[in-house]
């Protein structure tokens, strides 16, 4: 349904769109007014754009110049220009880096804090907004207070009557997997989440968790991940439990049990409740409500909700009073620190790239029948039939010339591992770059993908890495 589509190389996501903005820039289709009231560093993001030329971002994307002057135009004459990004974007070595540059472009445009605009993460989950303003993060208590303040931590200290809570910031899930094969980390408590699918580099991940001295893991179902766990604890799905998600553009939506959950199945509350009663911390909650009455008292950005507000609809933080209407547009007039930022970012290539060896880039994704790592999908026969198996999908030009055909058994090898999966012969697929889904724990696509981390946040660059693709029969021919 795109008016224009590019598809630039995996891993160049900066260069393109600092190029965007280089064509806005001498064009002059900014927006001045918004630049002057409401941003900062702007001269020096200009100085910073000038080699990005459409010719020179073609060089490095593969985007065809005159495309990439088309889209900037696009864009810059929309009377609201909204960015929408999944983990395309963020899953790099440079993802924090490609998502300073979208707020650039934003901001160069002022297509911030206006209804329509915007820069706007697509959320792999449906409660992952939810989850990270619950303080999921290593660095935050709920509604972003940092554990670092002082003022923070003497607030939490003072609601739940206790004392010597930590001021450091603790791990990040990309740092913990190290830690348990370096031993720093003996044991490991995960709650809905399947490493032994979706994290990088599977064979690492397998003998770090297999390092632990103790394992529990907190889940649906009997996942690849649980199977290695010491103890199991079955939890309850969306539809078996009371509470709230809140979605992408920040609303918080109630949910209702509508089944009862199956044998032993428990909230994830009631399960951390009576474990830290045992560990000597009461947390005497009744229900889900008291749980979200406290977080309202504790966190001001979620102060003015209660389940009464969002029975019938849900409301959007912030809402700091019982009477706030919430706010549906962020940054209207004002950014939280003043005047927005502009940040000068400079191409980088992924941690790894072709090679004589490795001359594919292979990226990974999603299925549209599949979710994450098919512990819940995988259970619908409709679905399985839908997406049965793991696919290779590569270019025409590229199965011609490895000499394989559509549906061939195929081998793709990294320098971390190999998998053999079927090919899918396509012209979605551009050459030199092979596509293959995340879901199936059989051909697991991340038993070759990189474990590089982004310097800031840490997210692994699953989008990128080296590959070669082979006929499976070469490989059984060399076995035999």
């Amino acid at each position: 349904h795109a008016v224009l589509k590019l598809t630039p190389r995996p891993g160049t996501d900066v260069a393109w769109i600092n190029g965007l903005m280089h064509v806005i820039l001498k064009e002059a289709l900014f927006d001045k007014a918004f630049i002057q009231t409401r941003t900062e560093g702007f001269e020096h993001l200009k100085k910073s754009l000038e080699k990005y030329t459409p010719a020179f971002v073609e060089s490095i994307t593969g985007i065809a110049a005159h495309q990439l002057e088309t889209a900037a135009r696009i864009y810059a004459g929309a009377v609201a220009g909204n960015i929408v990004y999944c983990m395309g974007i963020t899953q790099h070595s440079s993802g924090t880096d490609n998502v300073k540059a979208l707020a650039n472009l934003a901001m160069l445009c002022g297509n911030l804090g206006i209804v329509g605009g915007g820069v706007n993460p697509l959320r792999g989950q449906n409660n992952v907004q939810g989850a990270c303003d619950m303080g999921c993060l290593p660095n935050v208590y709920s509604g972003y207070q940092s554990v670092t303040e002082t003022s923070i931590t003497k607030k939490m200290e003072d609601f739940w009557e206790t004392t010597n809570l930590p001021d450091a910031e603790g791990l990040k899930v990309t740092e913990m997997i190290p830690g348990a094969m370096s031993g720093r980390i003996k044991a490991l408590y995960i709650i809905g989440e399947n490493p032994m699918v979706s994290d990088p580099d599977l064979k690492h991940t397998e003998k770090s968790l297999r390092n632990l001295e103790f394992l529990v893991v907190q889940d649906l179902f009997l996942s690849e991940t649980a199977q290695l766990a010491d103890v199991i604890l079955p939890a309850t799905c969306f539809a078996e439990k009371e509470g709230t998600f809140t979605n992408t553009e920040r609303k918080v939506q109630r949910v209702r049990q509508a089944v009862a959950p199956p044998g032993l199945a428990r909230d994830d509350w009631r399960i951390l409740s009576d474990l830290a009663a045992r560990m000597g911390a009461v947390m005497d909650y009744p229900d889900a409500e008291t749980i979200f009455n406290e977080i309202a008292r504790v966190t001001p950005s979620y102060t003015g909700i209660s389940y009464q507000r969002i029975e019938t609809d849900g409301l959007v933080w912030p809402c700091p009073t019982p009477d706030h209407p919430g706010t549906p547009v962020l940054h209207a007039g004002k950014f939280t620190r003043g005047l927005g930022k502009f940040h000068t970012v400079a191409f980088l290539p992924p941690a790894e790239v072709p090679d004589e060896d490795y001359p594919l880039i292979l990226t990974t994704g999603r299925l549209l029948y599949q979710y994450h790592t098919g512990t819940m999908t995988m259970k619908s026969e409709d679905l399985n039939e839908r997406a049965p198996e793991c696919r290779v999908e590569i270019s025409p030009a590229d199965a011609f010339k490895i000499k394989i055909v559509n549906g061939e058994m195929v081998r793709v090898a990294s320098r971390r591992g190999e998998i053999q999966a079927r090919a899918a012969v396509t012209s979605k697929i551009v050459s030199g770059t092979v596509f293959i889904p995340f879901h199936f724990a059989v051909a697991a696509a991340n038993c070759l993908t990189h474990s590089a981390l982004d310097p800031v946040c840490g997210i692994p660059e699953l989008k990128v890495c080296a590959v070669a693709v082979s006929p499976a029969s070469n490989t059984l021919k060399k076995a035999q």
